[in-house]
């Protein structure tokens, strides 16, 4: 029979897993998108201004993603002292 905490590491431990592997899926996917936009489209200033507004964007989930981690991790600690 497991306990609540047992089920709770169980939770938290997959979150530690999946927050990486999305951070490391978001931060290819913007090399790729940014090296497309300015190296491969250099010469279409549309293109190039696209990719301007997707680092952009991209940019700002980074810091909702940091953020949302560290919240996370804030009540990993307080509430459940893990």
């Amino acid at each position: 029979m497991t306990t609540f905490a047992d089920l709770v590491n169980l939770i938290i431990g997959f979150i530690n897993i999946l927050i990486p592997l999305l951070f490391s899926v978001l931060f290819l996917y913007l090399i790729w998108r940014v090296f497309e936009s300015w190296v491969l489209k250099a010469g279409d200033q549309a293109a190039r201004e696209a990719g301007r507004q997707y680092a952009v964007a991209a940019v700002i989930v980074f810091v909702v993603m940091v953020s949302a981690w560290g919240i996370v991790a804030m009540l990993q600690t307080s509430l459940f002292g893990l």
